[in-house]
């Protein structure tokens, strides 16, 4: 691709983040394609506008359609591993992205812009792993199950999520728990070098593990009674956290976008690649 065209679509992408974003522009980076896909977030899913370069996944929220976006996020791409999503309902040509730190999953319009979009980002996955000499992630966030997916905490069964018994997170399976559920924390390497929430099921068996092998990454339980802590805590965890850090209830303030359609077999108006696979 022409280096001044790519200087001049990567400007023009930091651009469109403004001073919210960081700098994209770095010597052998090029702009591969971009596109809307719909992010499931914490509490539902939504629009968001995707970039992809031949070494990271730029991400961010859609303000102005192809003018402004905010809450930029991003990924690189030799920690990325995908896995195709079978279709479920109303949620059709998805797949996950996963990485050590946040993993996600994403729906594309049309069963060939999922196809597209996976052999783009599994080809620059291929050719920076090749170049760089390094192996692929072997641990990978566990994907967080949606809050609307269940009523009932998913580890006790037994307790009903109102506005005083707030839903968690564990951070070691993704599964929605309760503040009693979710009351020890663990140390979880491959995410972070802070001791984050997990249900009682991953504590007891990170605990065991560690007693066998002898590791000695230290288990905190710290969070005291989660009847007074839950709150505080799972707001200070999902605001520094990057498996949550995005998934805020606030809609795009451009009305006309919306999800892609997942049902239609059309024109893909929400995917656009610089140049053919066989030249990334």
């Amino acid at each position: 691709m022409n280096s001044e065209a790519n200087a001049r679509r990567i400007a023009m992408v930091e651009s469109c983040f403004g001073t919210s974003g960081q700098s994209l522009n770095e010597p052998g980076r090029v702009l591969v394609g971009e596109g809307v896909l719909t992010k499931m977030c914490r509490k539902k899913p939504k629009p968001r506008q995707f970039f992809l370069f031949n070494d990271i996944l730029v991400y961010g929220n859609i303000v102005l359609n192809k003018k402004k976006y905010n809450k930029q996020h991003i990924i690189p791409l030799e920690e990325v591993q995908l896995s195709s999503l079978e279709d479920d309902g109303p949620f059709r040509n998805g797949w996950l992205i996963k990485t050590p730190i946040k993993s996600f999953a994403v729906y594309a319009a049309t069963a060939t812009e999922k196809a597209e979009w996976m052999a783009h980002i599994n080809k620059c996955v291929t050719d920076l792993l090749r170049k760089s000499g390094k192996k692929a992630a072997e641990k990978h966030a566990a994907v967080w199950v949606p809050d609307s997916e269940t009523q009932v905490c998913m580890h006790c069964k037994k307790t009903q999520f109102t506005l005083i018994n707030r839903r968690h997170h564990c951070r070691k399976c993704g599964k929605v728990v309760c503040g009693p559920c979710s009351s020890k924390k663990v140390i979880l390497t491959h995410q972070s070098n802070k001791p984050l929430r997990v249900c009682l099921t991953c504590h007891d068996e990170i605990s065991s593990s560690q007693s066998q092998t002898g590791n000695s990454t230290p288990v905190n339980s710290s969070l005291g009674d989660p009847a007074t802590d839950s709150h505080n805590e799972d707001m200070k965890e999902t605001a520094n956290d990057s498996s949550g850090e995005d998934d805020s209830d606030e809609d795009t303030d451009d009305p006309s976008i919306h999800s892609p359609p997942a049902t239609t077999e059309e024109k893909l108006p929400w995917l656009s690649f610089s140049f053919p696979l066989c030249n990334t």
